[in-house]
């Protein structure tokens, strides 16, 4: 791949990338306010933006992710099975869009019962927490993948030490 688009995609494998974090971590947000919040109408519109940002922003940008990171890595010396911290990453990052879909099912059911004013009853306390407790995890997920982007830790794999030889 010439150095232009070997840049490019790498440009847009860091911006899809780090999209998805930040997105994430307003989606948190929301999550805890609406988990928090005295005031039933900001808790309720709080599960409504969390069922737009959900699917028409990270599941976008989490999809992207992969993609862009698979063909920034084919395209790239690195390989996408030469090294430990690349499969891991790909690894995280597909378990992450999985459970981030199944997720949004919750979310939708969330946006549902906001809508129809049913989301404060004692029945979906649990729902509440556990959109907090997604999230946070989905964020602890990118952020090991950061790390595991910038330290480059295990090496590389068989395959990647005969590549190499």
């Amino acid at each position: 791949m010439k150095p232009a688009l070997r840049k490019l995609a790498l440009t847009s494998h860091v911006t899809t990338s780090v999209g998805w974090l930040g997105a994430v971590v307003a989606y948190l947000v929301l999550a805890i306010t609406g988990l928090t919040s005295a005031e039933d109408d900001v808790a309720r519109s709080m599960y409504l933006a969390m069922h737009v940002i959900g699917w028409f922003v990270i599941v976008p940008l989490a999809l992207a992710s992969v993609f862009t990171g698979v063909l920034q890595s084919l395209a790239s010396e690195w390989g996408l099975f030469r090294h430990y911290w690349i499969i891991a990453k790909l690894v995280l990052a597909v378990i992450g869009v999985a459970v981030l879909v199944t997720h949004l099912r919750n979310v939708t059911r969330a946006s549902g019962l906001a809508r129809d004013n049913a989301i404060f009853s004692a029945d979906h306390g649990g729902l509440r927490a556990q959109l907090v407790v997604h999230a946070a995890g989905g964020l602890v997920i990118l952020l090991i993948a950061t790390v595991l982007s910038i330290y480059k830790p295990w090496g590389k794999t068989r395959y990647g030490r005969r590549r190499s030889a």
